[in-house]
């Protein structure tokens, strides 16, 4: 599973969202968890303790922190955090898999201009390519070789930049980035439903309007791999965060 858990469950005002983010989880119950705008150490140790994971947290330089979880028998035998020329953070965990030692990747790329995302997709393409490789997250990047007109059409002019090149155009090149890089987005493979992340029903985000922002990406091995993958939508996911949770069902990893 990936989720943005939208700042730690913590807002400004409003209730304290834990409750709700663990119940999601204890329902979903992933073996492998990553999570964007993760709580801070002692909330996601709190978090990891109730629905029983092994928390691998990056903090960030600039924004949010991310973490990687694993389900015991599943553990983690090499950690790694990318956090130079990030405005959030990737958090790196190779998981002991029956396939072999899995690379999951945690990131969240900047939010605000599509060149900044590139460079980070960059960092971590060059970091993180390899024969069992996943990376999870949310790209705030809107998916190549699709037709995004209605999407922007309903943001407000301050958010559609966020999507935009020079040209005008849509700006898809983060995601291109790791694609070039030997990963696959894993959802035309296995996708079913609605694959929009964001947002939510009852959990904000008035920057999106309807989007897929939240991808899974795994190497040509993993993508092998892939039986199933969907958006949770429905109780407590309609207002934990403004991002809904993604599930990859594999076969053989």
């Amino acid at each position: 599973m990936t989720w943005n858990v939208k700042t730690g469950g913590l807002d400004r005002d409003g209730p304290d969202r834990l409750a709700a983010i663990t119940e999601v989880l204890a329902e979903q119950r992933p073996d492998i968890l990553a999570l964007q705008e993760s709580l801070g150490r002692r909330r996601l140790g709190m978090l990891a303790s109730a629905i029983g994971m092994t928390p691998h947290l990056a903090r960030s330089a600039f924004g949010q922190p991310v973490a990687v979880l694993v389900r015991p028998p599943l553990s983690i035998t090499d950690r790694t955090a990318l956090r130079w020329g990030m405005h959030h953070a990737a958090a790196g965990a190779v998981v002991s898999t029956g396939a072999g030692a899995l690379t999951v990747v945690s990131t969240h790329l900047n939010p605000y201009t599509p060149s900044r995302r590139r460079r980070e997709a960059r960092r971590i393409a060059k970091r993180y390519m390899g024969e069992l490789v996943l990376v999870a997250g949310d790209l705030n990047t809107l998916e190549p070789g699709i037709d995004h007109a209605d999407e922007l059409a309903r943001l407000p002019e301050r958010f559609r930049k966020r999507h935009l090149g020079r040209d005008g155009g849509v700006d898809s090149r983060p995601v291109e980035v790791l694609l070039g890089g030997g990963l696959r987005d894993l959802w035309p493979i296995a996708g079913h439903g609605d694959g929009r992340t964001a947002p939510t029903s009852g959990g904000g985000g008035h920057e999106f309007s309807g989007m897929r922002l939240d991808y899974v990406l795994g190497s040509a091995a993993v993508a092998a791999r892939v039986v199933g993958m969907h958006v949770v939508r429905g109780g407590a996911a309609e207002y934990a965060s403004d991002h809904y949770p993604v599930v990859v069902e594999f076969a053989g990893l």
